[in-house]
């Protein structure tokens, strides 16, 4: 019985190792921050939609600073300059994760 159970146990590993890998989005600090910040209030689609170069985003972010967002200096530069990379005017249209 003991034998059963460990081939049971074996074969049930085995078919996980087998199992097709599920690829994920490298980790990117910025695109978090942005996320973690910014969906507080706004859906996706306010950065997805406005298409802004970095100093446009910056001046944003800074705008929101005055309505009590609580952001340091550092953090606003990584988010504005995330934001024109991904979503600036050059950047290809990406669909709303919310919709």
């Amino acid at each position: 019985m003991l034998t059963l159970a460990c081939l049971a146990a074996s074969s049930m590993a085995c078919a996980q190792d087998n199992a097709p890998k599920v690829a994920t989005a490298p980790a990117n600090p910025a695109r978090d921050l942005v996320v973690g910040k910014c969906l507080q209030c706004h859906s996706d689609s306010i950065w997805r939609d406005q298409r802004q170069d970095a100093r446009a985003w910056e001046a944003t972010l800074y705008r929101m600073l005055a309505r009590g967002a609580v952001w340091t200096g550092e953090e606003i530069k990584t988010m504005a300059n995330y934001l024109a990379t991904d979503f600036g005017p050059n950047s290809p249209k990406v669909a709303s994760a919310n919709r």
